[in-house]
């Protein structure tokens, strides 16, 4: 049994050694800490959007980083519906590809948001075997569930990148496997990319383990945390693609503004 033809990056991105700008949207309705309306929310995404678009970046993602503590692989309509007014607004906005992650794990809410919004791609957690997270235990695999749920949709157009030992997780009940295994496994299981990470958001991806997903794979390899404009020339090298976030903000710090100088500085650094 032959594993799935990957699509390059350049496909979904728009650009090979692509630069994806994720946009944290401010916290939800339904969430803990949420405090203005979906049209608050959507402004405010919509204008970051421009700002990265504007800046140089390839692609963007979408992600409800502000609604901890997060439900695992659960969202609540409420939150389901402001998340997909955001995306439709940011595409409406900007015409770069966009994606979309709904935390923790809450793949098929990400992929029916993509599909009303003409997303480009979804990062998806838990994709392959099972992790302890910060919100409890992803026991089950969605690769089966998440890819039946596209071919229903007829959404095969909306490219899945998996992350591998996802960040903020324990994986010792996976400790007998190597990230290349994981590797193997999500090409096997029909990923279109794979993630892989530091240990935590804004914690450098290891470029040894870049270096091990690529040797393990053929599939696009992401860079999915950690990168600045000192090392993204590096992780370049290494990775297909990298996913920015932290140190595009304020003192590098995810939960604070963008700071166009730092914007600018890793932009620059990319292409250089």
């Amino acid at each position: 049994m032959q594993p799935y033809a990957p699509r390059p990056v350049s496909d979904v991105l728009g650009r090979a050694r692509a630069i994806v700008g994720m946009i944290h949207l401010e916290a939800l309705p339904g969430s803990p800490r949420a405090r203005r309306s979906p049209k608050e929310i959507a402004a405010a995404a919509v204008a970051e959007a421009k700002a990265l678009a504007a800046a140089g970046f390839d692609a963007l993602l979408l992600e409800n980083m502000h609604d901890a503590p997060y439900l695992a692989r659960e969202v609540a309509p409420e939150t389901l519906a402001a998340f997909t007014r955001a995306a439709c607004e940011v595409r409406a906005a900007v015409g770069v590809p966009l994606g979309v992650q709904v935390l923790a794990g809450a793949n098929r809410a990400a992929l029916a948001i993509a599909v009303a919004a003409d997303c480009a791609f979804i990062r998806a957690e838990g994709f392959v075997f099972a992790s302890v997270a910060d919100e409890g235990i992803l026991a089950e695999a969605d690769a089966g569930p998440l890819l039946r749920a596209r071919r229903a949709m007829g959404a095969e157009r909306v490219a899945v990148y998996c992350d591998l030992k996802k960040k903020h997780s324990a994986h010792a009940v996976t400790a007998d496997t190597s990230l290349a295994d994981h590797a193997h496994a999500a090409e096997f299981f029909g990923a279109d990319g794979i993630i892989v990470t530091g240990t935590a958001t804004g914690v450098a991806t290891p470029v040894s383990d870049l270096d091990a997903a690529r040797r393990a794979c053929s599939l696009p390899v992401l860079a999915g945390s950690g990168a600045t404009a000192a090392s993204v020339r590096e992780v370049l090298r290494a990775a297909d693609a990298v996913i920015v976030g932290s140190d595009l903000k304020l003192d590098g710090r995810w939960w604070n503004p963008l700071d166009p100088r730092r914007i600018e500085a890793f932009v620059a650094a990319a292409r250089a």
